[in-house]
């Protein structure tokens, strides 16, 4: 006799996770991929477009012949990550992001800062912070090759933090359903900053979940030394520490301790570039971002911000206007409304974030991959859900073969 028993269609559509898999799912991703390759102006989002979208028609041909999600996924990836990344690497392209990783590191390690005194052109200028020089010490050590790439770091750092931050179970459903989407396949492969970014913030989220101030400060501490867009990240695991430690005395000394840990991290990787040349890293990581030097960051997709910053005078006062407002309107949500769980956190937070990109001056559309790892982290996250479907697939398994006997 089978020990499980059979769910019923209600159960399952209560319990299955909202991941899209299927083939017009896959069919959509394989459009977008062609779209980004044929009108993309940059080499290496040509080349992705182009494999990717081969991957993903794969994929929904496989899907609609009935094959499993697991295999119709493995064949995206191979397509929208594995395929496109082997190739620039042989010809030795990517996005500029990690030329800007590499020469930061190479500066570092000879000036003891990873900012050039007086840059003139976009290119010259590494609007990160000094954390992020470090995927590309492999480079400058070594030399440039196809392991020492930055964004071969990147990479591993963003898929081992993200797994890091699963429950057991899901550690390989979730990282592989997240690789193969548009949004995070095309930075694995021509190279992105933000990766890393998202990965620790969700690992510091988990951290803060589970009561681990010290956990949650050290990986939301190393998120912040690599790029400002995880700072918001604090103050929303801070909330959740001080919740889910207790009312009073103990969950302050919690938040407290995590803030504690986060900013010393931060420090200790942050001040000592900064403080080597302070011009420098205000000219770099404040100035060029927020669109106050001559040089105009490549950062232009048409979002509200950007568009207001353009095209209506006064605007870039107003961007940032908005910008502040919708701070401190999660701020006050987060002081009247804490966060009582991890996916309660993330989602707070990805909502944030998604109002910052949407009023930053100077944006892409690149950058919306952070709220939406945090947001499936937080579906991922969702207590019991996988578990209790693997069980009930497991049980159904059993019954079909002992029928079949």
């Amino acid at each position: 006799m089978a020990t499980f028993a059979l769910p019923t269609p209600s159960e399952l559509h209560r319990d299955r996770p909202a991941l899209p898999g299927d083939a017009a799912w896959w069919a959509f991703c394989a459009a977008t991929a062609l779209a980004l390759g044929t009108f993309s102006s940059l080499g290496p989002h040509r080349v992705w477009g182009a494999a990717a979208a081969l991957g993903y028609t794969a994929a929904a041909v496989l899907a609609a012949r009935g094959r499993s999600p697991r295999t119709a996924g493995a064949v995206a990836v191979t397509g929208a990550v594995l395929l496109p990344l082997l190739v620039l690497l042989a010809v030795d392209r990517a996005q500029l992001e990690v030329d800007v990783v590499a020469r930061s590191a190479g500066l570092l390690l000879s000036e003891g800062t990873p900012y050039l005194e007086r840059p003139a052109v976009p290119e010259d200028f590494n609007p990160y912070l000094p954390g992020m020089a470090a995927f590309g010490i492999p480079e400058a050590v070594a030399g440039p090759g196809p392991f020492t790439d930055p964004r071969l770091w990147m990479g591993a750092a963003f898929l081992g933090a993200f797994a890091l931050a699963l429950p057991e179970g899901v550690r390989r459903e979730a990282p592989r359903w997240l690789a193969a989407c548009p949004l995070v396949a095309l930075p694995l492969a021509v190279g992105g900053v933000d990766l890393p970014v998202a990965g620790l913030m969700c690992l510091g989220l988990a951290g803060a979940g589970q009561g681990r101030p010290g956990r949650a400060g050290l990986a939301l501490g190393l998120a912040a030394a690599l790029k400002w867009t995880a700072w918001p990240a604090v103050p929303v695991a801070l909330a959740l520490l001080a919740t889910v430690s207790g009312d009073g005395r103990r969950g302050s000394s919690a938040a407290l301790r995590c803030g504690l840990v986060a900013l010393l991290t931060a420090a200790a990787l942050v001040l000592p570039a900064a403080l080597r040349d302070p011009g420098a890293f205000r000219t770099h990581v404040v100035d060029f971002p927020l669109g106050l030097t001559g040089a105009v960051s490549s950062a232009a997709s048409p979002l509200p911000g950007h568009l207001l910053a353009t095209q209506v005078p006064g605007g870039r006062t107003l961007t940032l206007l908005l910008l502040g407002v919708s701070a401190l309107l999660l701020a006050v949500s987060l002081l009247v409304r804490p966060p009582t769980t991890a996916p309660a956190a993330a989602a707070r937070l990805a909502l944030g974030l998604l109002l910052a990109i949407a009023f930053m001056p100077a944006t892409r559309f690149g950058y919306l991959v952070h709220p939406l790892v945090l947001a499936a982290w937080a579906l991922a996250r969702q207590p019991g859900t996988h578990h209790r479907i693997r069980e009930r697939v497991r049980g159904l398994v059993r019954v079909r073969k002992r029928a079949s006997r």
